[in-house]
């Protein structure tokens, strides 16, 4: 962890700085080893407990027709087909319990939402750093990942598309979040 900010002293409520943060996505594809793509549109905030991490909180909301993978067909076929955006314009994860698991590792469980579909995930995050920025406002940065499946959301738009894409997506999160006065 590049900080020099004791974990105790990280406690206080936070939103995500959505110019600094990262949501994005894996998927092995047959054809294209591996198709990686990202949400442009997002918000979220936390409440950190630096001495209790258990009684921290995370809410993150993605607008799901924000999907970029650098081709708008396959953009808008994620969206549509995959996603359902128009019937379920967001994809959302709130947390329900946090455990540490080492000096700056953490696993965040919560309910995440899509398509309509609500299941728990554990997402393995680590403290990558916190910092007084120039304005004097504390920032923080968490990188984690989770790999889920799509079929538990009912993410699948045809029979060729489960062939083609692997049944297995890792969602990848790069955070960064500022400290509200």
């Amino acid at each position: 962890m590049s900080t020099t900010i004791a974990l105790s002293e990280l406690t206080g409520d936070y939103v995500l700085d959505t110019t600094h943060t990262r949501i994005g996505f894996v998927a092995r594809h047959t054809m294209a080893s591996r198709v990686r793509g990202e949400f442009e549109k997002f918000e979220g905030s936390a409440h950190l407990d630096g001495d209790e991490p258990a009684r921290s909180s995370a809410r993150l909301s993605i607008q799901a027709n924000s999907i970029q993978t650098r081709n708008q067909q396959r953009d808008e076929q994620l969206s549509g087909n995959f996603l359902k955006a128009g019937d379920h314009p967001t994809i959302d994860f709130t947390s329900t319990g946090v455990k540490q698991t080492g000096e700056s590792t953490f696993k965040l469980a919560g309910d995440l939402t899509m398509r309509g579909v609500t299941r728990p995930v554990v997402v393995d995050f680590e403290l990558a750093g916190a910092e007084n920025d120039p304005r004097g406002d504390l920032r923080v940065t968490f990188r984690g990942t989770v790999t889920v499946s799509r079929s538990a959301w009912g993410v699948n738009w045809n029979a060729a598309t489960s062939i083609l894409v692997e049944k297995k997506v890792t969602l990848e999160f790069d955070i960064a979040a500022i400290r509200r006065s």
